[in-house]
């Protein structure tokens, strides 16, 4: 296997990269990092988890000097994303002169013009961001010499591309675009032959592998009604290390959050009703010790992060490939992954797609009955307290009063929407909204 040595890299970037132990390149890595040292437009599709960050992060630094203000932009779709890219940049410059800021929305863009005319040599951040630090006159791409563009898939679902064909269509007409996607959209194909310069075209995920091969798939029949004990009955009997769980709408996920936190369990939830910093902290918390992060699609789009061992979706996703997103933030690097739906009868026709489109085969499993019929009555009986909290509204009561963003009876600090979802400290039970 190549080292990254054999690159014939800078040294501190050889030394930033052996520092946070990256010996051996990926297989994404391996391939693509050549071509793009050698000046090509490449586009690379791989699935999630298997190193694209670095795969374009690499030669970008490594074609960079110190006098390359606005020499590289890097365009992603998330916030969160943007956070992670942007990470790994302060890694890979720590011990060069090369150096990276980040730009998204929710935060300030007077602060962010303000780093902007320190000249940067790296911008990372969002489309919308970087197209109205453009037009202000304050992100100047005339001297940039790369473009990267990665989930590009990501944001072709999450209506960015325009923006992104914006960007691509003012750009120098000397720059080296690099492109990575799991899936290639004829959309995005029919975008790299209009801005593309002979592009080298990556494979790394074969069409029957659009997940990696060490994820397991499986199921469970459940009617609508007792999903929530199927979740609670999944969790007592596999006992998930780590996991994220996607609902399909935030006020489910507002409810599966506050369900989990009265069961004793740590959780927090992220979706796009929250603010940048409550996401960042909910994000933070899940990193440190929390045991579930309750998520959205928008919200969990394109998150990196390491451990997670189980990828649970309480609502099946309607598309396949929605699927592929949810279930790769899971198995990350090489590491094994479980992925669990909780399918009711009407949900057989997408788990059927999702094996065809996918070209996997998930395996139905029965959980036991006996936690199932057990839970199923205490969430029953927590429903009841709920109830009969309402009609004597003099009773134990918290005050709705407090301020936002109080702790948990766990003492981890947990984003709210608003202060009425704050009851969690009850135990008490939302009835979730049930989608259309």
């Amino acid at each position: 296997m190549k080292t990254f040595k054999e690159f014939e890299l800078k040294r501190e970037l050889l030394e930033s990269l052996d520092k946070i132990n990256f010996i051996n390149p990926t297989e994404v890595q391996e391939k693509s990092i050549p071509l793009a040292l050698d000046g090509n437009d490449i586009m690379v599709k791989s699935k999630s988890g298997t190193g694209k960050t670095a795969a374009f992060l690499v030669p970008t630094i490594q074609k960079l000097e110190a006098k390359d203000a606005m020499g590289a932009i890097v365009v992603v779709p998330t916030r969160e994303l943007a956070i992670q890219v942007f990470s790994l940049v302060q890694k890979l410059t720590a011990r060069s002169k090369i150096k990276g800021i980040l730009v998204y929305g929710g935060k300030s863009i007077y602060a962010q013009m303000d780093l902007l005319r320190e000249h940067p040599n790296i911008v990372v951040g969002t489309p919308g961001r970087i197209i109205d630090l453009m037009k202000r006159g304050e992100l100047k791409v005339n001297h940039t010499k790369i473009l990267v563009l990665d989930e590009a898939d990501v944001m072709l679902d999450m209506g960015f591309i325009e923006d992104v064909e914006y960007i691509m269509s003012i750009m120098p007409r000397e720059r080296q675009i690099l492109l990575f996607s799991a899936t290639m959209p004829e959309r995005i194909t029919k975008l790299s032959e209009k801005y593309m310069r002979h592009p080298k075209y990556l494979s790394i995920s074969q069409d029957k592998e659009l997940t990696v091969t060490s994820i397991t798939h499986d199921y469970a029949m459940s009617s609508s009604s007792a999903k929530l004990a199927t979740l609670f009955t999944y969790i007592s009997e596999f006992k998930p290390r780590k996991s994220i769980i996607f609902s399909d709408t935030k006020h489910n996920a507002d409810y599966l959050y506050r369900a989990l936190i009265g069961q004793g369990y740590k959780a927090t939830v992220m979706h796009g009703n929250l603010s940048q910093s409550q996401r960042e902290r909910a994000l933070g918390d899940f990193r440190r010790d929390a045991q579930f992060l309750v998520a959205t699609n928008v919200a969990a789009r394109g998150l990196d992060i390491t451990g997670i061992s189980n990828v649970i979706n309480y609502d099946t996703p309607s598309d396949p490939f929605v699927y592929v997103h949810r279930v790769g933030r899971s198995a990350r690097m090489g590491a094994d992954g479980a992925a669990f739906s909780i399918v009711t009868p009407d949900d057989m026709s997408l788990i059927r797609e999702i094996e065809r489109s996918v070209r996997i085969r998930m395996k139905r499993v029965e959980l036991d009955s006996q936690i199932s019929q057990k839970m199923s009555l205490e969430i029953a009986n927590l429903k009841l307290k709920r109830s009969e909290e309402r009609k004597n509204p003099n009773g134990n009561r918290f005050d709705r009063g407090r301020r936002i963003g109080n702790k948990s009876a766990h003492g981890q600090g947990v984003p709210f929407r608003r202060r009425q979802d704050d009851d969690h400290r009850s135990n008490g039970f939302h009835r979730p909204h049930r989608r259309s």
